[in-house]
């Protein structure tokens, strides 16, 4: 699992830091990207970037202030002109429905590939055989949103050498095995896939914040997830104005990883105050916390592997 961030800032762009856009990386688990919020000149970015917007499959949206969704025409029509034709849905609060469709309308922009609009409440918000998405109304100043992706288990580990020694030849049958299936050899001989095979392994867990003050749905969402990326608008010093604006402190962020248990912490959402000398100050003010940290930065992309999350 890989996470770009493509927009890092807040309200509206800087020279630093262009509005709000991350891509979760899922090539390998299923040949596509999502995309999480896609604030103005979200596209421009994506051209720095080897992300091909035909590849996007879903489309989740925070909330609708124009930070997160100004950037969305554009990318829609963009992704026609580049070869796109598979379904793309995009999920959101009430209102992303209507807005979409009368900016497409009204610029007559027609799109190659079927559009699904799914106008979400709480609750689990899409699953299939290999994910979970599931949304909670956070704390901002309009209806908004947080994620939380749940990768189900993994099939276990083919362990090839004990498989070679009970004499499983190579081809359909190791494929069966694996899937947890027993086999007959052509000799008569029967291979337990528990013979074969390692103990399955959990999936990863990540938690999405939108924009939100400190709250309960946000530590229920970020519960013992691999990473947490969760807005840091203001600092320690500014917390009333975070409270007015709907927003968090770093500490907020970092206060929340720890009571989630969550094992990584990412921040985003950085005000366009904090020029990059003042980045090193925001860092102090949660040192004194026992997990991985990370302020993100405009096409920052992260690998995580068994919980450990590192920088690529």
């Amino acid at each position: 699992m890989q996470i770009l961030f493509l927009g890092t800032g807040a309200g509206m762009p800087s020279k630093q830091r262009n509005t709000s856009s991350m891509i979760l990386k899922l090539l390998e688990e299923r040949g596509s990207n999502w995309m999480f919020d896609c604030g103005e000149a979200t596209q421009h970015q994506i051209l720095r970037t080897t992300v091909k917007p035909r590849k996007i499959e879903k489309i989740f949206i925070t909330h609708l202030h124009g930070d997160h969704i100004y950037g969305l025409p554009g990318l829609l029509g963009s992704r026609s002109f580049l070869g796109g034709d598979e379904l793309l849905t995009i999920y959101g609060p009430k209102g992303i429905k209507d807005w979409l469709e009368v900016t497409l309308i009204t610029s007559q922009t027609h799109l190659k590939y079927p559009l699904k609009i799914i106008e979400i409440e709480e609750g689990i918000i899409f699953e299939d055989e290999q994910f979970i998405v599931e949304a909670r109304l956070l704390e901002h100043v309009v209806p908004c949103f947080g994620y939380r992706v749940t990768q189900k288990q993994l099939a276990p580990e083919l362990l090839i050498e004990k498989a070679d020694a009970l004499g499983v030849p190579r081809g359909p049958l190791l494929r069966l095995l694996k899937s947890g299936q027993d086999v007959e050899l052509p000799n008569g001989n029967v291979v337990r896939s528990s013979e074969v095979t390692g103990e399955p392994k959990e999936g990863f867990k990540l938690a999405v914040l939108g924009d939100t003050r400190y709250c309960e749905n946000s530590i229920l969402l970020a519960k013992e997830s691999d990473v947490l990326i969760h807005e840091g608008t203001f600092d320690t010093g500014t917390e009333e104005l975070a409270r007015e604006y709907g927003h968090s402190t770093i500490v907020d962020a970092a206060n929340v990883c720890e009571k989630a248990g969550a094992k990584n912490l990412i921040v985003n959402h950085i005000s366009a105050r904090f020029m990059p000398e003042d980045i090193k100050n925001l860092a102090v003010q949660v040192s004194e916390y026992n997990f991985p940290i990370y302020i993100a930065d405009d096409f920052n992309e992260f690998s995580c592997i068994n919980g450990k999350l590192d920088r690529i």
